[in-house]
């Protein structure tokens, strides 16, 4: 999402907590809310709508609120959202990431005990204040105490999405100074970990004080932590520490390689490094007793004096990669170019922000062949589940659309939710419908493990199930994956000749990479998706590949590099596989 368009949906969703937490007018909080949800779905840059008097046209925005976005377009923010943040502490409104503690909460914590921070609040849950006041209980002390506990254990972590966002304006910045000869990125976001601490970059420059100089005066510093000449640190706005170091241009590929990590890669590197004559460390290779300094002109070269192969950044986790490449045997890791399509897609017949042919048009504008429409089965009410009269509208109108697009093609799909005892939300009829169908489990979270297992593995024989979607559930930062024998359930994906997801969404890069290896071994597909629910989520298919890619996953693995026809072959041959 471009910065504009975030900066306006987080205002009008503090806006809406504000009001919340004020007893305000439901209705109030509701449009802002609305408001927020329907920016956040917006294909075009805002303020050229701002610009050409189309605000209006997005639905959800009226005219109260298109005068909001021209306020904050001019002036970064809007006066009802700055009277109502004099009003209420800002330490009030981050109780409200605290799960289970609401609005109603929070007003009635903060009005009628006093507490204003979370801080304040822990204290008070351990002196067994909150439990004796009217409206919580000791369930509800020990439910805001865990999770208070959680939001210490993710506190100074981002999501991949948001570090790397960060990440490349400030490479865009840095690589504007002339005093730079090369600059890369690296640690964990190099390596495309899924939760980042930090940023990484290495340069090479002959000049490294001036080049301190130029990364300490860019805009979105926060604070100076340190400055130095062959390390600085900052803390930008957004709360991410960066860490650039700066080496001659002689030195570079070996810092690269170094503050790439992982620590237990290069531990296992510098091992067999000693074990062939060799030093390594951040500072060069030597060879020999007298540690001969050896030239190396990339990381490729350095590799090379190994008698290995190149070893891509994603798969440095010490998890057979120097083995894999003693022997050549590194796998041809997937690459966006290899997907033909896109699957798990959503659109305005549930929660979807943009119409079908939106979709269809904005993935063939990203360079795919096909597209599989996605909507939620009817059990998922709060996000507009389907009935059976909308999937008969919505495939006349899928079929309309394929005689109507060139180059793209919609197929015919569903999300259908896992119920509790393991059956699906349609009948087996209305399942045979679609093209393929995707099974997911959206409630009842906290059932234990063997009994989600079960539940999961009931699904995945169903005769019509093809994908299992998100199979953890996990919110990256925000929930914990539900209890879950994934080993088993890959066992009975293999079984079923079910694939299972990578759902690409930033938020949920599910299923984990570290199962990326027993996929393999058993022979199960995955799929990777975006589960974009607007035309701009499409791009979420990069974080896929990232995480696909540290899994060791090849395009052989991966049943979206297949062609339309292919995929549908697929579906049919594994359909009539369960069926015998």
């Amino acid at each position: 999402m471009a910065s504009l368009h975030k900066k306006i949906v987080t205002l009008f969703e503090e806006t809406a907590d504000m009001l919340e937490v004020n007893n305000e007018n439901p209705f109030k909080v509701r449009a802002f809310r609305n408001a927020a949800r329907a920016v956040e779905g917006v294909g075009k840059k805002i303020e050229d709508m701002a610009q050409q008097g189309k605000l209006e046209e997005i639905n959800g925005v009226g005219k109260s609120i298109a005068e909001h976005i021209q306020d904050i377009i001019h002036h970064g923010t809007f006066p009802e959202y700055q009277k109502l943040h004099k009003q209420i502490p800002s330490e009030v409104l981050e109780m409200l990431s605290i799960p289970g503690v609401g609005a109603k909460k929070a007003r009635t914590l903060w009005k009628e005990l006093n507490i204003k921070s979370i801080k304040a609040l822990e204290h008070a849950c351990h002196k067994h204040l909150v439990s004796e006041f009217s409206g919580f209980g000791k369930k509800s002390e020990e439910k805001i105490l865990a999770g208070i506990e959680g939001l210490k254990k993710f506190s100074d972590l981002f999501r991949f999405d948001e570090a790397n966002a960060e990440a490349a304006k400030l490479l865009s910045y840095l690589k504007k100074s002339s005093h730079l000869i090369q600059l890369e990125l690296g640690g964990s976001l190099r390596r495309h970990k899924e939760i980042c601490k930090d940023i990484d970059l290495i340069a090479s420059s002959n000049k490294p004080n001036k080049l301190m100089d130029y990364f300490v005066a860019y805009p979105e510093v926060a604070s100076v932590i340190n400055k130095g000449t062959t390390k600085s640190s900052v803390k930008l706005q957004s709360g991410i520490n960066v860490d650039l170091r700066v080496v001659s241009d002689e030195d570079f590929p070996f810092a690269l390689h170094h503050f790439t990590g992982s620590k237990e890669h290069n531990v296992a590197l510098r091992t067999l490094a000693k074990a062939k004559g060799f030093k390594l460390n951040e500072y060069g290779l030597f060879k020999g007793k007298k540690e001969i300094f050896v030239s190396c002109k990339n990381e490729t070269d350095l590799f090379k004096h190994f008698g290995m192969d190149f070893i891509p950044p994603e798969l440095r986790e010490n998890q057979g990669e120097l083995e894999a490449a003693q022997d050549h045997a590194l796998p041809d890791l997937v690459t966006l170019s290899d997907l033909k399509g896109v699957l798990h897609c959503h659109s305005t017949y549930s929660d979807g922000k943009n119409s079908m042919e939106e979709m269809a048009l904005a993935a063939k504008d990203e360079g795919f062949s096909y597209i599989g429409i996605t909507d939620h089965s009817h059990s998922a009410a709060y996000a507009g589940g389907m009935k059976l009269a909308d999937i008969k509208r919505q495939h006349k109108e899928i079929d309309a659309l394929n005689k109507k697009l060139k180059e793209i093609q919609i197929l015919k799909g569903i999300e259908v939710d896992i119920l509790e005892d393991g059956s699906l939300d349609y009948k087996n009829e209305v399942l045979a419908l679609f093209d393929f169908v995707i099974a997911s489990v959206h409630s009842r979270f906290k059932m234990g493990e063997k009994k989600m297992t079960e539940r999961i593995c009931t699904a995945l024989a169903s005769p019509y199930v093809d994908i299992l979607a998100h199979p953890t559930g996990r919110l990256l930062l925000e929930r914990e994956a539900y209890e879950v024998n994934l080993a088993q359930v890959i066992e009975c994906a293999a079984k079923n000749g079910v694939a299972i997801e990578m759902n690409a969404n930033p938020r949920r890069l599910d299923i984990d990479w570290r199962y990326g290896k027993l996929l393999k071994e058993k022979k199960v597909k995955s799929c990777i998706s975006p589960d974009a629910h607007s035309t701009d989520q499409l791009d979420f298919c990069n974080y896929g590949i990232g995480i696909a890619r540290k899994g060791w996953l090849e395009a052989g693995d991966i049943l979206n590099t297949l062609s339309a026809d292919a995929l549908l072959k697929h579906f049919s041959q594994m359909r009539k596989k369960r069926r015998c």
